[in-house]
């Protein structure tokens, strides 16, 4: 029951070289993907790019993958917030309200500067479905404060909350997985009864 999603991009250059060469670069990808029998994509843009070229490498991974294909993004917290250009130098909202946005099954938010409640329900306010915004904090944050963060969205959102992760989980207290397994099961069953 595990997806598996591999994560490209980050800080550097790789998509600058992806569009630069496309055709190359993507089937390289394209065969990758197949290889490792891979669930999604997720498309970290931390340089600037073109919103078409981004538009374009959806509707392509979609056109091979198909709609059961995972295909997210990672804007920074900002740019969920209030439409402020991401690290890519473009607006998210025009790239989710475009004909490629329903392929977007969830945005793995960036919430390194302020990991609340309130920061959560400005993305969205903002227009972005519960159901899509993934609230990820950094291996060094005080993870005693997000616990509470996050039990006080599940206890809002319940199912509807689009879910945790957190950057980098080699670096997470021990008991991350454990902490957070705990919030959203034990919130299940006080429902459920």
């Amino acid at each position: 029951g595990i997806k598996v999603v591999l994560m490209v991009g980050g800080a550097g250059g790789a998509f600058s070289e992806l569009f630069r060469n496309f055709e190359t670069y993507y089937e390289f990808l394209k065969k990758l993907i197949i290889e490792k029998n891979l669930d999604g994509i997720d498309l970290d843009v931390e340089e600037y790019i073109n919103l078409t070229d981004i538009q374009m490498i959806i509707k392509r991974i979609n056109a091979d993958f198909g709609d059961d294909f995972i295909i997210s993004m990672a804007p920074v917290q900002s740019s969920l917030e209030n439409d402020s250009p991401g690290m890519g130098g473009f607006i998210y909202k025009d790239l989710y309200a475009s004909p490629v946005g329903k392929e977007i099954s969830y945005f793995n938010g960036q919430f390194y500067q302020e990991y609340t409640q309130t920061a959560y329900q400005a993305a969205v306010e903002n227009g972005y479905p519960e159901t899509k915004v993934v609230m990820g904090m950094l291996m060094g944050q005080d993870f005693s404060s997000a616990l509470i963060e996050i039990k006080k969205l599940y206890e809002e959102y319940g199912d509807d909350f689009g879910g945790v992760f957190i950057w980098e989980f080699y670096g997470a207290p021990s008991d991350w997985s454990v902490k957070i397994n705990q919030i959203f099961t034990s919130e299940i069953r006080q429902r459920t009864r």
